[in-house]
């Protein structure tokens, strides 16, 4: 059976194949068969998710809820963070690593184990126990980074990136990409680059020397792109090892997959108050990918790490507010003081096991699969 946008509203997760629909949009898109009562249904249905996602997008940027709702909807979002215990597939391993920043950023696993974490104007390097292995000195705040196969260290700056040796020679530093770049994630795949510019809500495709080779994202009807939803500075991109990019779309709540080319193949992902899908404004901020290719993604507002499979199905959790946030439910709307919800970053490595930036306290939590039984 051919699947459509609407799916994902009626809460059925999995991948759904843009070209197998008439339109990219949501908003156009109605199933064959659907009756005039049923499409009634579905605008009802709409008007509903839209009112949920305004009032959760007004606590996640702004932590009030605004004009007409009391406390009881406040309670209800704080509600949200209980977690059954039997979802929580993970435990935390060892002790918190810190990370010697007053302000970080971005976390990466390298191809020979080290853990990277950008912050401040520089890029520390962790081994095996947590020991403080190599540094990057850097003339700016980092606020992405990727390492390539050879070990190069590609980092995102705001506007530009900049290439660097393990030793913390520079290698080069490609063109500025104007005043509106905001980049929020790199990528290195052999002798692709991808870079995520969250200020132009685009995604842009270099070689490694940093000659554009084309971009990636843009609104493009006539082949069932419908663009990138981004109200926040939090855009992350990786390769699968399927050979395809994988690219958050965080205002549609959704992961989607293209190729180096640029066309959208499929996507997986819904908006949903329940733990299985991603509530708030623009959900998830972050994902990594495991070995064997299921997916880890963290949200901002609600902070909740969980676990989808290949095909975008969840799993179950990795750790919510209760264990990632100091008091856990009652701080879930807890804001800096921009007004902006913190987002965590991830990274995962070859044992399986997820590395947790929290930005906030500047320490880096590792999660172990608990055993069976």
């Amino acid at each position: 059976m051919v699947r459509n946008e609407i799916d994902l509203w009626h809460g059925h997760p999995g991948r759904v194949f843009p070209n197998h629909r008439q339109d990219a949009d949501a908003t156009k898109a109605v199933p064959p068969g659907a009756t005039t009562e049923n499409v009634l249904v579905g605008l009802l249905v709409g008007v509903a998710i839209i009112i949920c996602v305004v009032a959760v997008w007004r606590l996640d940027v702004t932590g009030e809820s605004g004009s007409g709702l009391g406390k009881q909807f406040t309670y209800d979002i704080k509600d949200m963070a209980k977690i059954d215990p039997n979802l929580i597939l993970y435990e935390e391993s060892g002790r918190p690593i810190s990370t010697g920043f007053a302000g970080s950023s971005a976390i990466v696993v390298g191809p020979e184990g080290s853990l990277y974490v950008a912050g401040d104007k520089a890029v520390h390097m962790f081994g095996e126990t947590g020991n403080l292995v190599g540094k990057v000195q850097l003339t700016d705040k980092p606020r992405s980074l990727a390492v390539s196969q050879a070990g190069e260290i590609y980092i995102g700056m705001r506007n530009h990136v900049e290439v660097y040796e393990r030793q913390g020679n520079q290698l080069a530093t490609w063109d500025s990409l104007g005043e509106k770049a905001v980049l929020t994630s790199i990528a290195v795949s052999k002798n692709d680059v991808f870079v995520a510019d969250a200020g132009n809500r685009i995604v842009l495709h270099y070689d490694t020397a940093g000659k554009l080779i084309n971009r990636i994202g843009a609104r493009d009807e006539d082949r069932n792109i419908p663009g990138f939803v981004i109200r926040s500075p939090y855009f992350d991109l990786a390769v699968a090892r399927d050979g395809l990019l994988r690219v958050v779309n965080p205002g549609r709540h959704r992961i989607e997959a293209y190729t180096f080319d640029g066309d959208l193949e499929f996507y997986w992902g819904q908006f949903s108050r329940s733990v299985e899908g991603f509530c708030g404004c623009c959900n998830p901020v972050n994902f990594a990918i495991l070995e064997d290719e299921s997916f880890v993604t963290c949200e901002k507002g609600l902070i909740r790490v969980k676990i989808y499979d290949v095909e975008g199905v969840f799993a179950g959790v990795v750790a919510g507010p209760e264990q990632l946030i100091e008091g856990g439910a009652a701080a879930v709307c807890e804001f800096p003081a921009q007004g902006q919800a913190v987002g965590f970053d991830i990274a995962v490595d070859a044992k399986g096991r997820v590395f947790v930036l929290d930005t906030v306290k500047n320490l880096v939590r590792v999660y172990s699969r608990k055993k069976a039984g």
